[in-house]
């Protein structure tokens, strides 16, 4: 099986790789793990990652600065099914649209947009954007890529670091996970072949590692 974790100037890719490269080896996968900015690679991978750090806008517009990448992601990934993980701002690509530092369409493969979280108060302090650090995850609803969180005996915790929020377009059909940083803020997200966390599993310890390997095994 193929895994191909993109490349396009944006994310941890290095910690990202390394923690996929821990899982393939420690859960005895039979994976070859590729870190490719070449959408030739993409259209052939089993499994394909998308991490990012930085601005949607940024981001988006580094997929888009690679030609014929956007193209092969939505061949390989709506057309074709391929399973597909987004991580943070990765998962928040995912949506319609965002508004970090304008309007900026996204890839619309759920339906939602990415706005910045306001700082409500908690307990009569104002909440610290951006959301940095330890949360503990509620799943939403049961999913495949999530079966980790039913080991942790006070609930997974994960690691945010975000300023911007996945806002669902009308209810939570497609929202698995949710944190609280003053108020409910979206975790995870999936539809079909596609999964997204805002957290980053390649530094949420165990729990995150679990994730990784749910995602890898899974078959949607």
């Amino acid at each position: 099986m193929n895994v191909t974790v993109i490349d396009y100037g944006s994310g941890n890719l290095y910690s990202v790789q390394k923690a996929l490269e821990f899982v393939i080896r420690e859960w005895g996968l039979s994976c070859t793990l590729r870190v490719s900015n070449d959408p030739r690679e993409i259209v052939h991978a089993d499994r394909i990652v998308l991490p990012g750090v930085g601005s949607f806008r940024g981001c988006m517009r580094g997929l888009q600065g690679i030609s014929g990448m956007v193209e092969a992601l939505i061949c390989r990934v709506r057309r074709e099914s391929c399973p597909f993980l987004g991580i943070c701002v990765g998962m928040q690509l995912m949506a319609s649209h965002g508004l970090e530092h304008g309007f900026e369409t996204g890839l619309g493969w759920i339906d939602g947009h990415v706005a910045l979280m306001t700082p409500p108060l908690c307990g009569g302090e104002r909440v610290k954007i951006p959301h940095m650090g330890w949360n503990q995850l509620t799943a939403v609803r049961a999913h495949d890529v999530l079966s980790a969180i039913s080991s942790e005996k006070e609930g997974a915790h994960a690691y945010f670091i975000h300023s911007y929020a996945f806002v669902p377009l009308s209810g939570a059909e497609h929202v698995v996970a949710c944190t609280m940083h003053g108020r409910p803020v979206t975790a995870m997200i999936a539809r079909d072949n596609l999964v997204g966390v805002q957290f980053h599993p390649e530094k949420s310890g165990r729990f995150g590692l679990s994730l990784l390997a749910d995602f890898l095994t899974w078959k949607p």
